[in-house]
């Protein structure tokens, strides 16, 4: 008769260390060995491992080799989680690390229920993450290459008094002359490497508008255009990164899915509030606390909104003005309290995120 088992596997870029524990909480957990990290020799470790037990489930964390283990054991209709790795309990006082004892770990934890799953994103909802996260990249390059050189221009005494950045400022490099040859080629590089970044970054950009309408959940993006200060980058990171919106069961799981709520370190009689939690993405946190920021002034709809914000049902367009009315009113009523701007922001950003959930409720989403 076969046993139930559960199936660790510790998964590196050549190979992978595969444990199984046998359902029971004192039943031993065996140590396979490690196998190579390819397709023909997982469906062949699988099969051996069936022949003797039946597979409730396979887990492994989540990592840079990605998706494809959990694709192909979905594929063989073999149940299979992937899991955080940061929610995985580390003994203080462990301090042997292998791929042996981490394999048995999972296994061990997963047969007793105490890791946490992350969501899997399909296919091409992972292709299009990709991208967004390809000018994430691009973004980061340009703000180190124009840190490059205002970096090169302070060491020459050359300050620009207004704001950088913008179309005068541009004219204004182009206007910088140097005594030396040398000079002034190493500064129209560093010139030709931004303006390349940034035509990339474009790119992209356009690219990712191309392929909304052929997305599944492009609707949910443009909904959420409806949004003060939530224009289409923001609104594309969002959802490329967290999914349908509506896997939340509440607002709050999705608060605290992006470390917006209040962390706590209490014990007995003492009660201590800490700040946010500040768990989950936090370049994705940090675009919505950008587009809370859009809140500290009156409520409005301008004129670029009405020009530029997709058409979407009156049901979303009263709810995003309804987080105007109510966000900007919460800003005020806590800087009015004494609190600091990024305190007040903070609160304005966790609330935002709630209104996201509930246009995401109103938007029908094709199977």
């Amino acid at each position: 008769m076969k046993k139930n088992a559960y199936i660790g596997l510790d998964v590196h870029k050549e190979t992978i260390a595969v444990a199984v524990a046998e359902d029971g909480i004192s039943k031993e957990i065996l140590f396979l060995g490690n196998i190579s990290n390819a397709p023909h020799c997982i469906s062949k470790m699988i099969r051996k491992i069936e022949d003797k037990h039946n597979i409730l489930e396979v887990v492994y964390e989540a990592g840079p080799c990605g998706y494809g283990i959990y694709h192909q054991l979905q594929s063989m209709n073999i149940p299979c989680t992937v899991v955080s790795p940061a929610h995985i309990f580390k003994r203080p006082t462990d301090r042997i690390k292998n791929d042996r004892r981490d394999a048995i770990a999972l296994a061990r934890l997963a047969r007793a229920g105490e890791l946490t799953k992350v969501w899997v994103p399909d296919k091409r909802h992972e292709a299009m993450r990709d991208l967004v996260r390809a000018r994430q990249v691009f973004s980061r390059d340009l703000k180190m290459s124009r840190q490059r050189i205002l970096s090169f221009l302070l060491k020459y005494d050359r300050k620009y008094d207004k704001k950088n950045w913008t179309a005068r400022h541009g004219l204004w490099l182009a206007n910088q002359k140097f005594d030396h040859t040398a000079q002034q080629i190493s500064f129209q590089n560093y010139i030709n490497a931004m303006e390349q970044i940034k035509t990339r970054r474009g790119e992209i950009e356009q690219q990712i508008r191309d392929l909304l309408p052929e997305w599944q959940l492009g609707p949910l993006v443009e909904a959420l255009q409806a949004l003060r200060g939530v224009a289409l980058i923001i609104a594309v990171n969002t959802i490329a990164e967290i999914g349908d919106l509506r896997r939340f069961s509440n607002p709050k799981q999705l608060m605290a899915f992006l470390g917006l709520i209040p962390g706590e370190h209490s014990s007995g009689a003492t009660i201590r509030q800490r700040g946010i939690t500040k768990t989950g993405n936090s370049g994705l946190r940090s675009l919505i606390y950008e587009a809370a920021w859009s809140y500290k002034t009156t409520p409005k709809i301008g004129a670029h909104m009405v020009l530029k914000a997709p058409d979407v049902s009156q049901a979303i367009k009263d709810i995003a003005w309804k987080a105007q009315l109510r966000l900007n009113k919460r800003y005020k009523k806590l800087v009015s309290q004494g609190k600091k701007s990024q305190v007040a922001i903070t609160a304005v950003a966790r609330e935002l995120v709630g209104f996201m959930w509930a246009i995401a409720n109103e938007v029908k989403i094709a199977a």
